[in-house]
């Protein structure tokens, strides 16, 4: 909502967002939290090589898409960012939006973790990284997507030029935010590495929404800076996102938010302007959420559960679906999973056991339904992971695309 002009006040002043951080008292059990998350996403990250696995990775993209559009009230089926994905657009003009907008998520998620190894900690925390991503994600739209409600066009890119309020939250004056951004950006960027800086960065993307830099779209860029700094920081792999967890938990997110947008509640709750308790609660609930993402994930990776859920698969394509694929294909499906690589079509064959005729056959079987990928009609074989098969491979991961599978 737009409010009324007003002039630059102490409001304003970068020192009314403090604290950036809980005070030593109230950190130490963050950071042991912090560092069990570490631990636990190292584990991951074992099980699954750089770059490995690619068609999972492509899905968890579409996944976090259909969430982060989920928490903005602009919820896309998976079956059409499937087709999405394939160009094929609905004609309902609002549901056609939703699914660029979708695809657009998708893209610059992949942007991020692309190049955040590339880039250094000051560029990470710069103010004109959190306009990048809002420029990537947003120049990826027409100006017809970008229609807001009271009639602009949103400018990808750009700070706001108005006063705005958020539910009952007055955000700073609009003079006020690159000042606010670069004591943001400052601040976290010179947090020491380590379990110090899994706590900065719950603590920055709440403190980041506070400032609501961008007429619209501060939700998603400051989750998706969230994701860029935990995949910079190692702890992702392209495996997990909090995305998936602050969906799945949508009121409390949205409601320690708020709590954490609130004015101090006593000489006990800190020293700074805003609530340190409800600060404090915030980040907990972010590692947490984070670390059962991590937790649920290592389950599904695991090696001979995948073995039995493969067979599972294999057994409804072959006894329901009817379209080719036999159980016989198991071993070679594992193994690929196993191996997280590819393989020449030739040995991947020889791995079936069935002649070269029913070999050729079979292969062409299990690339129509998508549980084999390639990415040319004679190229290596690499495990997939469509949607119809979610239900079976990762149980749980995705219902609503589990749900709409066929």
């Amino acid at each position: 909502m737009v409010s009324k002009s007003r002039k630059f006040e102490l409001y304003d002043h970068p020192a009314q967002m403090e604290p950036l951080l809980p005070g030593e008292g109230r950190l130490r059990s963050l950071l042991e939290s912090a560092h069990d998350l570490q631990r636990s996403a190292d584990r991951l990250g074992a099980l699954c090589q750089p770059g490995a696995l690619r068609d999972l990775r492509l899905l968890l993209r579409a996944m976090n898409s259909y969430y982060s559009n989920k928490i903005e009230g602009q919820q896309t089926l998976p079956i059409e960012i499937e087709q999405a994905l394939r160009h094929d657009y609905s004609a309902d003009a609002d549901k056609a939006r939703r699914q660029r907008l979708a695809v657009a998520h998708m893209a610059t998620e992949h942007q991020i973790e692309d190049k955040c190894l590339t880039w250094t900690w000051e560029q990470v925390w710069s103010p004109q990284m959190v306009c990048d991503i809002h420029q990537d994600l947003f120049a990826r739209l027409p100006a017809a997507d970008r229609v807001m409600e009271d009639g602009p066009v949103l400018a990808p890119g750009a700070l706001r030029d108005r006063n705005v309020s958020v539910g009952i939250h007055a955000a700073p004056s609009h003079q006020a935010i690159t000042p606010m951004l670069d004591r943001w950006g400052r601040f976290y960027g010179d947090v020491r590495r380590g379990e110090l800086q899994v706590v900065a960065a719950a603590a920055a993307h709440q403190r980041l929404a506070w400032i609501h830099p961008f007429r619209d779209g501060n939700g998603r860029v400051a989750r998706l800076h969230t994701h860029l700094v935990f995949c910079k920081l190692g702890l992702t792999n392209g495996l997990w996102s909090p995305l998936r967890g602050f969906a799945r938990t949508q009121d409390a997110y949205y409601a320690r938010l708020a709590a954490a947008d609130q004015h101090r509640a006593g000489d006990l709750d800190g020293r700074g302007n805003l609530s340190e308790r409800a600060l404090v609660e915030w980040i907990a609930y972010v590692i947490q959420l984070c670390q059962d993402q991590v937790h649920f994930m290592a389950g599904l990776l695991d090696l001979e559960g995948m073995k039995g859920r493969i067979a599972a698969c294999l057994a409804f394509e072959e006894n329901v679906v009817k379209e080719g694929v036999r159980s016989d294909s198991l071993r070679a499906l594992h193994y690929l999973f196993a191996t997280q690589g590819d393989l020449e079509r030739s040995d991947f064959k020889a791995m079936l056991g069935l002649g070269d005729r029913l070999a050729t056959s079979q292969v062409s079987a299990l690339l129509k339904r998508g549980l084999l990928a390639t990415d040319s009609p004679h190229g290596k074989v690499r495990f997939g992971v469509p949607q119809r098969a979610l239900r079976f491979y990762f149980p749980n991961l995705w219902p609503e695309a589990e749900a709409g599978a066929s």
